[in-house]
């Protein structure tokens, strides 16, 4: 059974940078045969150079956490 859809997502300031920026990078993944794979990391380096992204390092973590998650939500609908 689907998970209900929240009707009001609350972003907390700390991490507007890192969703605005998994949401650029969102048609960046890497597929296989059985979908999605994980991200591309060289077009991820590069939207952080062209955002000018102060700390990368703290950007990937965060982004690796929303990729982790998405690609589970993606296992499942598979």
């Amino acid at each position: 059974m689907p998970e209900p859809v929240p009707k009001e997502v609350i972003i907390h300031p700390e991490a507007e940078a890192a969703i605005e920026m998994f949401f650029r990078v969102s048609t960046q993944w890497r597929c296989g045969a059985s979908g999605a794979i994980g991200l591309d990391y060289n077009a991820v380096q590069w939207l952080f150079s062209m955002y000018t992204v102060d700390d990368p390092t703290a950007m990937l973590e965060d982004l690796q956490v929303m990729e982790s998650a998405a690609l589970a939500v993606l296992s499942r609908n598979n």
